[in-house]
């Protein structure tokens, strides 16, 4: 008979000495306020990484394990809180394989809707990136212009939907709601304001002396050792892979929008500020794109059993109360089958193995996280470093702890 787990009888993790002579040393477990809790098991010889192991799990909660006795459109607030600096985009990867398994499709102005949503989250995800990323490496003042940006943007899903980082807008079947009156002025007083300010941001760090000593030529990987380790995003765009599932594998409408896949070469830390900072003007020229050509009509699917009828009916139509109340209730019941969609995260591939039973709850949900996944590159690109480099190749890979231990 198995034994009960007791928690008094667990063993610490060790990681054995790969040579003699060497040193282990502790990197974290750090507060949560510092990008979550991560803990690295570093060998040293001297100053310079011989061996390095990730520790991971301090933030586990479960999700994907929860999911199972959570109603479809109740499991979507989980996926904001894993990469809880890109929400919107966790949403949308989580809805679209759902709605592949029901086999329902987005009006385009529901489709435009969620792209706005997601390239703005892109955006203020990679501010960031940036702010903390420099943060870490003794720059303060670029924190400063990357929050004052990034407000902007969390003013708007705060006017479109009354919460700033965790909207949970983006539902299966649509959008919980369209955009009010004067959201898209000051999109478009955004997008105009952006570009200087990524000039702004651009002068202070690009040529910096410091930054570059501290980037250039650190934290290498080569397109051969991210197709191994399952690495994506920029990280594998800084190696001149040009892969963005954007492109590849076109979802809620992205080939209908132009734009281009940045690269760079060398897979060290400084491509990866590069590539990072292209992606930002051409999410600005999506977002020009998308809210030039918004199309009226519908933002939800015309399928009844999947979205509640418009808040306006409940108050004269008994019907239309009713079939509110079994939705936010009872929930829908996708048919039997399992999708898997994937998108382009700010971070990289993200998608939702979804496996349906045929009930209101999914049988079966896993995430395929890009911070996890990226994550395993880290050894790669600090052995042979100095300790110090250690944090500019954390920084460069731009992970949420939330999303690697879900």
């Amino acid at each position: 008979m198995r034994q009960p787990y007791i928690p008094s009888q667990a063993t610490a993790t060790t990681v054995e000495r790969t040579e003699e002579g060497t040193m282990i040393i502790n990197m974290g477990p750090q507060h949560p306020s510092t990008h979550g809790v991560l803990r690295i098991v570093c060998e040293l010889e001297g100053e310079t990484i011989v061996h390095s192991e990730c520790i991971i799990g301090y933030l586990h909660t479960g999700m994907e394990k929860e999911a199972e006795y959570l109603q479809y459109h109740k499991c979507i607030p989980m996926t904001d809180r894993m990469d809880y600096l890109s929400a919107n985009n966790n949403n949308l990867a989580f809805v679209l394989p759902v709605e592949k398994i029901l086999g329902i499709e987005i009006p385009p102005r529901g489709q435009y809707l969620r792209i706005l949503l997601c390239e703005l989250s892109r955006v203020a995800s990679h501010l960031v990136w940036l702010g903390t990323h420099l943060l870490d490496l003794g720059g303060m003042t670029i924190f400063f212009y990357t929050f004052r940006e990034r407000e902007k943007i969390l003013d708007l899903f705060e006017m479109m939907s009354g919460v700033r980082m965790m909207p949970s807008w983006i539902c299966v079947g649509g959008l919980r709601g369209d955009m009010p009156e004067g959201w898209e002025a000051r999109l478009r007083a955004l997008l105009k304001e952006l570009p200087p300010a990524l000039d702004e941001m651009e002068d202070i760090v690009t040529n910096n002396p410091i930054f570059m000593e501290r980037a250039k030529g650190v934290g290498v990987v080569t397109t051969e050792e991210c197709f191994a380790l399952g690495v994506s995003g920029p990280s594998i765009r800084a190696t001149g892979l040009a892969w963005d599932i954007r492109k590849s594998n076109p979802y809620s409408g992205y080939e209908q929008f132009d734009f281009q896949i940045p690269t760079a070469t060398n897979g060290d830390v400084y491509d990866r500020y590069l590539v990072r900072m292209a992606e930002l003007r051409e999410s600005i020229k999506i977002l020009q794109q998308a809210i030039d050509g918004l199309p009226g009509g519908e933002i939800n699917t015309s399928d009844r059993k999947v979205t509640p009828p418009p808040r306006g009916e409940i108050d004269s139509s008994m019907e239309s109360l009713i079939h509110w109340f079994k939705i936010h209730t009872e929930g829908f019941r996708p048919p039997v089958g399992e999708a898997y969609v994937p998108i382009e995260s700010p971070k990289g591939e993200l998608g939702f193995y979804i496996v349906s039973d045929g009930s209101s709850r999914p049988f079966r949900m896993h995430t395929r996280a890009p911070s996890f996944m990226n994550l395993q590159a880290l050894a790669k690109m600090a052995k042979g470093r100095l300790i110090a480099d250690m944090v500019a190749i954390i920084g460069s890979l731009d992970i949420v702890l939330g999303e690697i231990d879900r």
